[in-house]
């Protein structure tokens, strides 16, 4: 089965947005039914935004790519299991991109896989925030010291934060970690070294 095959003119034209959610969600009926066709359909009708988002979360056009393959085999797979009662195709069809999409970061990413993430924040601290320019102007061994008291999970949220530059909501979406425990972890850990740090 060739999921990147174009139906562009035999695609039905849409008039609103019910009638295109609807129709996607008819696409997604007759896939669970084996439906070749209505996958490519779903496909061509759908494939800009699952790109975009896999993009946006991913930052690499060819991560994003592979992303997007597997978005549309899980969609095949899985179309059975859709309910338009719970839902809109096109939001079912993105929910699965960003979790593909972070599924996909968890394995690539440097600052989640590194054994000691923080090591890599003195290279790739940003200045988007007061801790960034500690962390840039501190001495390597000063730094290291300071990190020496954290936790482990506070210094994965450091790395995160200030090597990847990711929100205290990405982070959340990375980790998996309710966005209040993300809050908490960073400020205790802020607070920590900049406490520290004035010392030396």
């Amino acid at each position: 089965m060739n999921i990147t095959t174009t139906h562009t003119t035999l695609m039905p034209t849409q008039t609103d947005s019910t009638t295109a959610d609807e129709q996607l969600a008819t696409w997604v009926r007759r896939m669970a039914l084996g439906d070749e066709a209505a996958l490519g359909f779903l496909y061509d009708a759908t494939l800009s935004k699952v790109y975009s988002l896999a993009l946006k979360i991913t930052g690499n056009r060819a991560w994003a790519q592979d992303v997007t393959t597997e978005i549309y085999w899980q969609a095949w797979r899985e179309a059975v299991r859709f309910d338009a009662q719970r839902g809109v195709a096109m939001a079912w069809l993105l929910m699965m991109t960003r979790s593909r999409s972070l599924d996909f970061m968890r394995k690539q990413d440097d600052a989640i896989s590194h054994p000691e993430p923080t090591l890599l924040v003195t290279e790739h601290a940003t200045d988007t925030n007061p801790l960034s320019d500690l962390l840039t102007n501190e001495n390597n061994s000063a730094l290291k010291s300071a990190i020496t008291t954290l936790s482990p999970i506070q210094r994965q949220m450091i790395a995160l934060a200030f090597y990847k530059d990711l929100s205290h909501q990405e982070i959340s979406d990375a980790t998996g970690l309710p966005l209040g425990t993300v809050k908490s972890h960073l400020r205790r850990a802020q607070d920590t070294l900049k406490a520290s740090l004035s010392k030396i």
